[in-house]
């Protein structure tokens, strides 16, 4: 359900290319989204520049977007996917991980950071997923999870901060920050903060706090070029 392709374009802000990676059942069901509505692919279309759009039921490639079926934890399988369609790893490139590792196990995560440290001489990698989860806080969204039979499998390196920032670091990238979503919160404009607040009251302002402590955004850089990448930050 991610449109962060579309919100770019709306606000022209599209990179060189877009390339979007899901298990192949999602991406068979976003591309049907995108092939019945027309406020998702007239933007395609629009950015589209060359020979007709190559689709199928797991992928949808055009010259700027690009949504592929693969499995993270086969790396060689995925650059051999992404490079078909034109990925340039000589570009500075950024990579964006929204709760994935998490579902992998630390084996098959520091194997996919590996191969992003070692095939992108230019690049960021953000990391959104769990942290702190060795409380008593964090046992319990692990124990509600797996009553779902939804199993965490790499739990153990969201152990804390430091351990996020040391993930990134003992697989191949150059520098790491990592920084829970309170903080991040603490970020935002207030002035927006205290509007949506007075809109939506929040009375567990305890438990979000609780919540937000478990999660964190995680940044890596790797700057052959020197583009200042290491100093990009909150």
């Amino acid at each position: 359900m991610d449109t962060l392709f579309w919100r770019l374009k709306d606000e022209n802000l599209l990179p060189r290319k877009y390339f979007e990676v899901d298990f192949p059942m999602i991406i068979a069901r976003k591309i049907h989204h995108i092939k019945s509505k027309p406020p998702l692919s007239k933007p395609i279309m629009e950015s589209h520049s060359g020979d007709s759009l190559l689709i199928d039921s797991h992928s949808l490639d055009s010259s700027r977007y690009s949504i592929q079926g693969a499995d993270l934890r086969f790396s060689s399988e995925l650059e051999e996917k992404l490079k078909k369609h034109n990925l340039d790893v000589h570009l500075p490139t950024l990579l964006v991980a929204e709760c994935v590792l998490v579902y992998m196990t630390p084996q098959q995560s520091a194997s996919l950071l590996k191969w992003a440290a070692s095939t992108f001489p230019v690049a960021m990698f953000i990391n959104y997923e769990q942290v702190n989860m060795t409380d008593r806080f964090g046992q319990i969204m692990i124990e509600n999870l797996q009553r779902r039979q939804c199993n965490l499998a790499g739990v153990e390196v969201c152990k804390s901060l430091d351990s996020q920032r040391e993930r990134l670091l003992l697989n191949g990238w150059e520098t790491a920050h990592a920084i829970d979503m309170m903080k991040v919160y603490s970020f935002l404009p207030q002035a927006d903060v205290k509007r949506i607040e007075g809109l939506e009251f929040l009375d567990e302002k305890e438990l979000f706090e609780q919540l937000m402590q478990h999660y964190c955004i995680c940044w890596a850089s790797k700057d052959r070029s020197n583009l200042g990448l290491a100093n990009i930050a909150f």
